[in-house]
């Protein structure tokens, strides 16, 4: 009998010991196989649709800002990069960080995650990674539904709206990186908050000032304010006659990886306590 028990403690702690060995790249991998049974991606391609539909239906107003000194297929790529990283873009994270959370509550799944032989903080930093993923895939559907629209927009105008793909990855990438405290602070928000219906809320609310706040200083304490301010100053380069505001690294990214790892740190402490009470 003692025997037993001795290999039965040995087996425990040899689970305990592999569980602590899980990669957390092998986590992220099984989270994204969750993600493609939920059909989130759907979510995310639904979204861009929506954003460049209209760009394509009012084409013809990218010629009226010629006064402004920007060219009609720059203001093309800007005015549906700028309604993204205002509203489209945000929103759209703040129900996949919802979805990513609820899926776990719903199913219980959250209860079979804690209990294995992995640490919580990993099991977060694992579903955060998914969430970047997810922002990423978005950006880049965003990008191809730009060279669609600008493909229409092209043949029914008349006009070349094409840029070059390295110019619109870049600014993709930009509005992508600028994206990440941001992102932090919503994946905080869908772990801290148990209901969804107040998670999304608090999200969106959260959205609406990053117009007015990049008019202040108060925006390199903003995240939300992220994305539209750096696609604004992309804007102001390329509108020759406008001015705005300009990205100056510093202080923004000492501030902006702060905000990214306090907001990951509350994340990791809040992760399953709900659960485990």
């Amino acid at each position: 009998m003692k025997t037993r028990l001795n290999n039965l403690d040995t087996d425990a702690r040899q689970s305990r010991q592999t569980g602590r060995n899980i990669n957390i790249l092998s986590l992220v991998g099984v989270e994204l196989r969750k993600t493609r049974r939920s059909g989130i991606q759907w979510i995310l391609l639904a979204a861009d649709i929506i954003l460049w539909m209209p760009s394509i239906l009012n084409a013809h107003l990218n010629f009226g800002m010629q006064a402004e000194g920007i060219s009609p297929e720059h203001n093309f790529l800007i005015q549906g990069f700028m309604g993204m990283a205002w509203f489209m873009f945000p929103a759209s994270m703040i129900v996949v960080t919802v979805l990513l959370t609820q899926t776990e509550r719903s199913n219980h799944g959250i209860l079979k995650m804690l209990a294995l032989p992995v640490s919580t903080t990993r099991l977060c930093l694992a579903k955060f990674l998914v969430l970047l993923s997810l922002a990423g895939a978005q950006m880049l559907m965003s990008a191809g539904m730009y060279f669609v629209s600008a493909a229409i927009a092209s043949h029914t105008r008349n006009y070349p709206f094409m840029l070059p793909p390295l110019f619109v990855l870049r600014e993709a990438g930009l509005m992508y990186l600028a994206a990440v405290p941001m992102l932090a602070f919503f994946w905080l928000l869908s772990v801290c908050i148990q209901t969804p219906v107040f998670s999304v809320g608090m999200g969106l609310a959260s959205i609406v000032p990053s117009v007015l706040i990049i008019n202040t200083k108060l925006w390199l304490t903003y995240p939300m304010a992220y994305p539209f301010f750096v696609i604004t100053a992309e804007y102001g380069k390329l509108a020759t006659i406008l001015e705005t505001a300009q990205v100056e690294l510093f202080p923004w990214i000492p501030v902006a990886i702060g905000i990214t790892v306090v907001c990951l740190a509350a994340s990791c402490l809040c992760f399953g306590r709900a659960e485990r009470k």
